[in-house]
């Protein structure tokens, strides 16, 4: 409802029940889909070691060449060194060619890198594909949150933006799956399939609004806009606020590292850092990496195999769940379930170890690990896992989301770097049990952290997200707050 005062202002009043909860058209839910391809992809990466390894070093006739237990970690630890590199050059990438062709970029890599793998003669080859599966994973971790962030619309940001994580332990599931029947050649093969179609439908979406406006180019945001609304949406004013923000963000452009400094991005910046560092110490990549080594060590009651298959399911399903309540719960309500649940687990799962090595039968109490890992991977999945990403493309600026995204997808990768590399001789020097409390002080740690530091996004533009964190501005004037007519080029 609107009354009009006078002739230059005018007072919005929103009448409960009056306008209906703005859906998700399917042109929208098409580009969340293709995205979420490239999740798959990464996922099925991300766990390719966990029964590939097993393959490697067990099956002498399938490779000409000896994988020690150290080389077994480099060839583990590699793809999340590599992805830091990807990180890294992903942020001036996705500035400079655009967010859609710099993920279009990463699909030919991905089929190359898997090809190499699977046709390996030697170590040499192994290490350089996995190198490279690792760089284009770096780059996709970094442009598909930007992506969905800059494109969907707040009320539906939440479930669509989940979407990718859904995907992602689609790949993960399917690789724990298909790694109990193929040895790591044929997995390799398999893996070069899956972004085939990511390639193709990639072509059908279109750049990003909020690019084409930083790059001058109004009637191409307008019409990449209009695609990602529908048709018959009137786009006017969300155009306008986009065209408002990246005006007032041009006029205060500093340079470089000045420009990161600004306190009011400092705090965002810093948010995401804690929610990357929190992610990735809670010791997901040391589960996802050496799951069937973590159940054979448990000496569980359940076949190993059986067990990381019953994990990725878990896995699967529970990001469902997460993706339909998270616009209705919010992010933090998430992030505290999944920070307490994985407390609690990796507590009992280390108690398990202890009580293990203390030579004490623990035959009748096999089912701990797995109800134990089973309730981890649904507290991750509910919060730590997705909502870093997810917050990542919400709360970052505009003029800086490309560099302060590859600052935090590059320090997102150091991190799962140093897990996956030291996971061994840190569970050498401290034992399983001293391993899994570790991690666990860190979920503790990081509920905390989201208690004071990270904000509710929920239902917010990102341009109200991001003048929350530029803190009260200036009254302007009535004629001055009236909106400008976008203009083309």
């Amino acid at each position: 409802m609107k009354i009009l005062m006078r002739a230059d202002t005018h007072i919005n009043i929103e009448v409960p029940g009056n306008k209906p909860a703005p859906k998700a058209c399917f042109t929208q839910v098409l580009a969340a889909l293709t995205l979420s391809l490239g999740s798959l992809v990464v996922g099925f990466a991300s766990s390719y070691t966990s029964p590939a390894l097993v393959s490697m070093q067990s099956n002498a006739t399938d490779t000409n060449f000896e994988v020690t237990k150290q080389m077994g970690m480099w060839i583990g630890s590699i793809m999340p060194l590599s992805a830091l590199i990807g990180g890294i050059a992903g942020g001036p990438f996705i500035e400079y060619l655009g967010r859609r062709n710099t993920i279009l970029g990463t699909a030919v890599p991905f089929i190359v890198a898997w090809v190499l793998i699977g046709l390996a003669q030697n170590i040499p080859m192994i290490l350089a594909g996995r190198a490279i599966c690792g760089f284009c994973v770096g780059i996709t971790t970094l442009s598909l949150p930007v992506y969905l962030g800059e494109t969907i619309q707040p009320e539906v940001r939440g479930s669509l933006g989940l979407l990718p994580t859904v995907f992602g332990n689609t790949g993960i599931l399917t690789c724990f799956i298909a790694g109990m029947y193929l040895n790591w050649r044929y997995l390799a093969l398999l893996g070069s399939i899956f972004p085939i179609p990511f390639l193709i439908l990639m072509f059908l979406i279109p750049e990003t609004p909020r690019w084409y406006i930083s790059k001058g180019k109004a009637k191409r945001a307008r019409k990449s806009l209009q695609w990602l609304r529908g048709k018959d949406v009137d786009i006017t004013e969300e155009l306008t606020m986009i065209e408002e923000l990246h005006v007032e963000s041009e006029k205060d452009m500093q340079n470089g590292l000045s420009e990161l400094l600004k306190p009011s991005h400092i705090k965002p910046i810093l948010i995401s850092l804690g929610l990357m560092f929190f992610q990735q110490m809670s010791g997901i990549n040391a589960v996802i990496f050496y799951t069937v080594q973590i159940f054979k060590d448990a000496g569980s009651t359940v076949d190993e195999n059986i067990s990381t298959i019953i994990v990725g399911i878990v896995n699967f399903l529970s990001t469902f769940i997460a993706a339909v309540v998270i616009d209705k719960l919010g992010r933090k309500m998430l992030l505290y379930a999944s920070g307490i649940s994985m407390f609690i687990t990796l507590f009992t799962l280390g108690c398990y170890f202890y009580v293990k090595i203390s030579d004490i039968d623990v035959s009748n109490f096999g089912w701990i690990p797995l109800l134990s890992m089973i309730i981890y991977v649904i507290g991750f999945s509910l919060g730590f896992g997705p909502i870093p990403w997810l917050m990542m493309g919400e709360i970052l600026p505009a003029r800086i989301r490309g560099t302060a995204a590859s600052i935090a997808t590059a320090f997102n990768w150091t991190c799962t770097f140093v897990v996956t590399k030291t996971y061994e001789d840190f569970k050498e020097l401290t034992g399983a049990h001293g391993t899994f409390w570790f991690f666990g002080i860190i979920c503790a740690l990081g509920v905390i952290f989201v208690y004071i530091w990270v904000p509710e996004t929920r239902g917010r533009s990102l341009e109200e997200i991001e003048k929350r964190f530029a803190g009260p501005v200036r009254r302007m004037s009535a004629v001055a707050n009236l909106k400008p007519t976008p203009m083309g080029v």
